[in-house]
């Protein structure tokens, strides 16, 4: 009933004040909500939203614990500062910050062969055009965390899919959502890689 009266309102006041005013009101209904200008003009990747505030039926916490269960964040994860966050079973890197997911990206990991590690590491390098002397293949915005496996964009697996593998390192398939962790990511974090 509501939406009645006031869509026999906004007519009643175009038919007294003019077309301009209809113009006006169906130009402001048919915005989308919440988006400004400036987000609608970047295209870089948004980190995973803000919790909704806390309600008497649906705490704070329920965003980040949903997150950590849907994408099995291991406990080592759930810790102080940035932690890269990676599951092999997944196939999901979970950027974690102090205890909540960030970003998460989809990734792919070394062949039976060329076993990406697992563990708890340290980032020890970053390096923005990297390029590997081993096999002489492009690791852009490389973030070196055991031996010469590095979390990395490649370009085959944003073409190929999980239809190649790395050797070690762990590939990501989103240009700007790397290139975005590249720049927040510290030497020293924390690196993460499992199977759960």
């Amino acid at each position: 009933m509501g939406i009645l009266r006031k869509v026999g309102a906004t007519l009643t006041a175009a038919v007294f004040v003019g077309v301009g005013t209809l113009s006006a009101t169906t130009s402001a209904e048919a915005a989308p909500q919440g988006a400004t200008s400036a987000q609608k003009a970047t295209d870089a990747p948004q980190p995973i939203g803000q919790p909704p505030k806390a309600t008497p039926d649906k705490p704070k916490a329920t965003s980040s614990s949903a997150l950590i269960a849907k994408y099995r964040i291991d406990r080592r994860c759930v810790t102080k500062g940035r932690v890269l966050c990676i599951n092999k079973k997944t196939r999901k890197l979970v950027y974690m910050v102090n205890g909540k997911p960030v970003q998460i990206m989809d990734v792919r990991f070394g062949s039976s062969k060329t076993p990406t590690r697992n563990g708890v590491f340290r980032v020890y390098r970053k390096s923005k055009n990297h390029v590997s002397s081993l096999y002489g293949s492009k690791m852009p915005y490389a973030m070196f965390f055991s031996g010469g496996q590095a979390v990395h964009y490649s370009s085959d697996f944003a073409a190929r899919g999980y239809n190649g593998a790395s050797h070690g390192c762990v590939n990501v398939r989103d240009k700007k959502k790397i290139a975005w962790i590249f720049a927040r990511v510290k030497v020293n974090d924390r690196v993460v890689v499992y199977s759960k």
